[in-house]
């Protein structure tokens, strides 16, 4: 792994930033001394799970007007 010096990662930050963006990680030093090691995230990339329930429950016609008459009675709405 490349070790650089404060400076030199300032000075060429971007460059570093790109190799270690595609798997060349380095490490960052003060005099001779190792501080950071700068490596790529690695993103999580498990599927997105919409309708995996589909076909396993059954979501009753008057799901929106379940229970109105006590939602109405709690908030004091009177018809």
């Amino acid at each position: 792994m490349k070790t650089v010096n404060i400076h030199e990662a300032k000075t060429h930050l971007s460059r570093l930033v790109e190799e270690a963006a595609r798997g060349e990680p380095f490490i960052i030093a003060k005099a001779g001394r190792k501080l950071v090691q700068v490596t790529a995230i690695q993103e999580d990339k498990r599927p997105v799970r919409i309708g995996f329930l589909k076909g396993q429950i059954k979501v009753p016609r008057d799901f929106d007007r379940m229970g109105q008459a006590e939602i109405e009675a709690l908030f004091g709405v009177s018809r």
